[in-house]
């Protein structure tokens, strides 16, 4: 049976370079492209691939994002992320959007192949550098659940909000606060983090299972 495959990259080199090498491979099909998120929704609601090769670094919307809404409006489908970002933050929030696989672009054939039977399968697939990454960063750090910060239910909304990269005007519209309430809430979530920065913040809450 084949195993129908579509590719979202904005760059048209790494799109006919992939396309290819899996078309050369027995059993797979690369049956559609696209090089923007546009493309990618209104091409999934008449192609209808198994598997979705998805870059996170797209011109419109990123892959994060992207991601999220593909998975709730095409149940079937598995996505694997095929990209050079290999921040362990975008690799976490990857995951916790629901994809299936997380691949680097350095990747060979036999990787990419071996993914795409492992997704269709029902199971994950991690890179084996980046689940390296993963393990001893687990392993180099306490075990922290976050029980000792202690967010308020209005601090973990707009916490969620600020995840979803959400404005300040649009946490202010969908929490009914003022936009200076939410930089206010901002303010003491970072400081209960000790973050920096509003992406910090959301990669140390991912870290202590905040989000």
């Amino acid at each position: 049976m084949t195993t129908n495959i579509a590719i979202t990259d904005d760059h048209e080199m790494v799109l006919r370079g992939i396309e290819t090498m899996l078309n050369n491979t027995a059993e797979i099909k690369v049956i559609a492209t696209y090089t923007n998120a546009k493309e990618t929704i209104e091409g999934l609601k008449n192609d209808h691939p198994d598997v979705l090769l998805l870059d996170i670094n797209l011109p419109d919307i990123n892959g994060i994002d992207l991601s999220k809404q593909l998975l709730k409006t095409h149940k079937g489908l598995k996505i694997i992320t095929l990209t050079n970002f290999d921040d362990m933050s975008f690799v976490k929030r990857m995951f916790k959007n629901g994809i299936h696989g997380y691949l680097l672009k350095n990747a060979d054939k036999l990787e990419l192949v071996t993914a795409l039977k492992t997704v269709l399968s029902g199971e994950l697939y991690i890179q084996k550098s980046i689940n390296e990454r993963l393990l001893n960063q687990t392993k180099s750090k306490p075990f922290d659940n976050g029980l000792n910060i202690k967010l308020t239910r209005r601090e973990r909304e707009v916490l969620i909000a600020i995840s979803e990269e959400l404005t300040t005007q649009q946490i202010s519209e969908k929490l009914f606060i003022s936009p200076k309430t939410v930089e206010t809430h901002r303010m003491n979530i970072m400081s209960k983090l000790g973050a920096k920065n509003s992406v910090g913040m959301i990669k140390i809450a991912m870290e202590r299972q905040l989000l």
